[in-house]
């Protein structure tokens, strides 16, 4: 009667719990969760998505007084994106069915959605982590690293990127199109918002050892690992762009000392092996480089991902400037070039010294770099004109 109470008030909140084989602890979750919204007086329901138990989850989960969903397509990601969709509350606050999290924190996170924030962060590490409830490599490795790396890439500004209980609006949520179905969801999630200028907040939370009594289904190292590899693949401008330009620059700085200047290194001279170097570091560079801008250009285009800085440059790009640089830096090569040729010329086909392979090696560098610029810049403009239609 209770919970028929909650969902037939009007439905502020819903509070939705993935469950995958969690019969120990997810009508204790249930029960928690309906009575903290209870004694707040918060209209909400209890949504458990369930992703394919076998241990009899569901019945007891409806028999806590949560109304169940089945999710036949497997994954952390799916369960949610199922639940957020079937869910009927303006607000949506998740919290995994493990009994590990606090659900009188529920409240707090609500009292933020009501004050306008469009998703609420738990953080672990502002609130309370209990002996035993984190593995010491997940404290102290794990998620402090992958935070700070999400919020060096995409500035979420937040020190718990993968706290399992958030809260967040469900419209503005569902208008992310989040696609992910593993555990990387979470991370979409805080990445989709940051581009799209959300309201993100922090709430401290805690969290305790969970009761399931089985190994856990997070995997560290392969969680781990996809969670990373899709933050770099959101993020062309750090995957390519960064190192390509630190490696062209080192590459190009490099080369053109070798063949200007005597350089020594722990009194050793930088000689033809390090002018090569430099040349291999500076074409290599500049591909990696065009390839994020490619990259970037694609996701603005088709709506991935805002950025105004890339939507400013492919805005004013033009195909003209492209070709001016390029050129530019090609005739700087076979400038060099030239002067070699000049000088071998005047020895009538002598041997080349030390130093003429040197500029050899710098003005190839330049007159292929120019190159790479110069179709890059093509390229580049065709993608824009098959996205936009204006070809001229």
């Amino acid at each position: 009667m209770q919970a028929a109470a909650i969902e037939a008030a009007p439905v502020e909140l819903t509070v939705l719990m993935p469950c995958l084989d969690e019969a120990r602890t997810v009508g204790a979750c249930v029960a928690k969760a309906r009575e903290t919204c209870r004694a707040n007086d918060i209209a909400a329901e209890i949504l458990v998505a369930d992703n394919g138990s076998t241990d009899g989850s569901q019945r007891l989960a409806g028999e806590s007084g949560a109304r169940v969903i089945h999710v036949p397509s497997r994954g952390y990601g799916s369960a949610l994106r199922a639940g957020i969709d079937a869910a009927r509350g303006r607000y949506v606050v998740i919290a995994d069915a493990d009994d590990s999290y606090d659900f009188g924190d529920i409240p707090a996170f609500l009292a933020q959605l009501r004050a306008g924030a469009h998703l609420v962060m738990g953080s672990r590490f502002r609130g309370t982590i209990h002996p035993g409830a984190m593995p010491l490599l997940h404290r102290f490795l794990g998620n402090p690293v992958l935070t700070w790396i999400l919020n060096l890439f995409f500035g979420a500004g937040i020190s718990d990127a993968h706290c399992g209980m958030r809260g967040f609006s469900r419209d503005a949520i569902r208008g992310l199109s989040l696609r992910s179905s593993g555990m990387e969801f979470a991370s979409e999630m805080i990445i989709r918002a940051a581009q799209e200028k959300l309201s993100v907040r922090e709430v401290p939370t805690s969290l305790r050892p969970d009761g399931r009594g089985r190994r856990p289904h997070l995997r560290t190292w392969r969680d781990g690992w996809r969670h990373l590899r899709f933050m770099l693949l959101f993020s062309p401008l750090w995957l390519f762009l960064v190192p390509g330009s630190i490696i062209s620059a080192a590459g190009l700085v490099l080369a053109t000392a070798v063949a200007f200047a005597t350089v020594t290194v722990f009194g050793h001279q930088l000689n033809t092996h390090f002018a090569l170097l430099g040349s291999s570091l500076a074409i290599v560079g500049v591909q990696l480089s065009m390839l994020g801008l490619f990259a970037k250009a694609v996701f603005v285009l088709d709506g991935v991902g805002k950025s105004s800085g890339a939507e400013r440059l492919l805005e004013g790009l033009r195909l003209e400037t492209g070709i001016l640089a390029g050129a530019s830096i090609f005739l700087a090569g076979l400038t060099v070039d030239a002067r070699i040729l000049a000088g071998w010329i005047a020895t009538h086909g002598g041997a080349l010294d030390a130093k003429a392979t040197h500029l050899a090696i710098l003005g190839g560098t330049l007159c292929a770099v120019g190159l790479e610029i110069v179709f890059s810049s093509f390229f580049l403009s065709i993608l824009k004109a098959s996205r936009t239609g204006r070809w001229v």
